[in-house]
């Protein structure tokens, strides 16, 4: 597949590296010939310097006959009219744009073939609101991933020593758990995986990835972390896109205290916000947390741009008594140096939101991408369709699918059905299945056995 990326910053680059060892043939476009050669240093691609929103630059990165352009400039005016001379002038079947800005966000109209031809667009400030929504509503959870329109989620949990399952096989999980489905895809230990199996013992701090229905995440999460207190004072370190929008989604559910640093910024959202308290002041201020009772906060969440002020505000937070810290990374080298010790989860902006991507990339009907492990692993969802005859996986038993190392079927939703995978469950047409791949090369191999076969057609 012929990609073109526009923009080689810290998405741009992620989505580069991600592909570039896929058999894809990778151009990226940039105006600084600095960055460029860096990248040409580690990844096996090809680089155009020059303004990603001029046709000359477009036509030189070979635009006439690319399969898509992603365009994740810092600009978004840059991005949407690359995706309007890409549609015009080279007839580029998907365009792919990060959008940032709320005030064009509002209007999706802007954004249909007769207006700004772009086919998807990526708001990296609403995904990672939704993420880590989602970790502040499953206290214990280190990752919570949406499958098939939320009826299934793959949940990652580092099992806590007063788990009644410590020291137990995974075959037991079912006596602890009776009237519980659930698949465990793949166990981490000392950031190496182990694919479980039956006789598989769970071992404190293990990263325990599974599978289950929504109704049943909660209850699987308390058997292996204990019981962890429900979240209801969260404090946000940073009023900007992220943290105003974080603010926003929380602030019906939770008690919310953002702190920003500039007054003007602070009085701007708290005319938005209609229920968070917002603070003027430096989140790694002690005498500023202890005065508004950081000992007795559930979740410090730091979201600001700067990687260092949001690790050190983090750590003091911990340190006076905050019941857990999340912290947004942007240089995705930090993320396994600092999570795990006293700063409990590190989120890379990059990895939350090349998932979205890398979905309009593979081949096959994947629906839904997930990258997981700073980009080693993947989750996918992919829709098997055809017959016997045309399908390598229609009809078929899961224990007579040959599944490349590494990979296991975590669940599989047809309708409104969430089965969990068993060895004699059949998979049928359109049924929607969900495989976890601990070494995310082997993506090319899941792809085909997706793939439909001539006779169908």
């Amino acid at each position: 597949m012929k990609i073109i990326i526009l923009g080689a910053g810290q998405v741009g680059s992620s989505v580069a590296a991600n592909l570039a060892g896929e058999a894809n043939d990778i151009t990226v476009v940039d105006v600084d010939p600095d960055k460029l050669a860096a990248l040409q240093d580690r990844l096996d691609i090809r680089t155009v310097v020059g303004c990603a929103s001029h046709p000359q630059v477009l036509e030189r990165a070979g635009a006439a006959d690319a399969d898509i352009i992603l365009a994740v400039t810092n600009s978004d005016e840059s991005n949407m009219v690359a995706c309007q001379i890409a549609y015009t002038m080279f007839h580029t079947p998907t365009k792919i744009a990060r959008i940032r800005a709320p005030e064009y966000l509002a209007y999706p109209q802007l954004f249909v073939q007769e207006a700004l031809p772009i086919d998807v667009l990526i708001s990296p400030e609403k995904v990672l609101t939704d993420y880590m929504r989602k970790l502040i509503e499953y206290p214990g959870a280190l990752q919570v991933l949406d499958f098939a329109d939320g009826k299934v989620q793959l949940v990652a949990v580092r099992a806590h020593q007063e788990s009644p399952l410590i020291g137990h096989p995974l075959e037991d999980m079912r006596e602890h758990m009776p009237k519980i489905e659930l698949r465990v895809a793949a166990i981490f230990r000392q950031g190496k995986p182990i694919l479980p199996e039956g006789g598989t013992i769970i071992e404190v701090d293990d990263e325990v990835f599974f599978i289950a229905a929504v109704k049943n995440i909660r209850p699987i999460i308390n058997q292996l972390r204990g019981v962890d207190r429900s979240n209801k004072r969260i404090m946000i370190a940073g009023g900007g896109n992220i943290g105003m929008h974080l603010a926003e989604s929380l602030e019906d559910d939770y008690q919310v205290k953002v702190i920003e640093r500039n007054p003007v910024h602070a009085r701007q959202i708290s005319e938005r916000l209609d229920k968070s308290i917002v603070l003027v002041g430096d989140a790694a201020d002690q005498e500023l947390l202890q005065e508004e009772n950081i000992a007795n906060t559930d979740v410090f969440c730091a979201v600001t741009n700067d990687d260092e002020a949001n690790i050190l505000s983090s750590l003091l937070a911990k340190r006076l008594g905050a019941n857990k810290v999340m912290v947004l990374i942007n240089r995705a080298a930090y993320v396994d140096l600092i999570q795990g010790g006293e700063i409990d989860i590190a989120i890379s902006p990059q990895q939350a939101t090349i998932g979205g991507l890398l979905t309009h990339v593979r081949r096959g009907d994947v629906v839904v991408v997930h990258s997981l492990r700073r980009g080693a692993a993947e989750a996918i969802e992919a829709v098997a369709h055809g017959d016997p005859s045309s399908s390598k996986v229609v009809g078929r038993r899961l224990e007579q699918i040959r599944l490349p190392p590494g990979t296991t079927i975590g669940a599989i939703v047809r309708g409104e059905e969430v089965i969990i995978a068993h060895h004699d469950v059949v998979i049928e047409a359109e049924d929607h299945v969900i495989l976890f791949m601990v070494d995310k090369r082997r993506i090319h191999e899941v792809e085909r056995l997706f793939q439909v076969g001539i006779t169908f057609l």
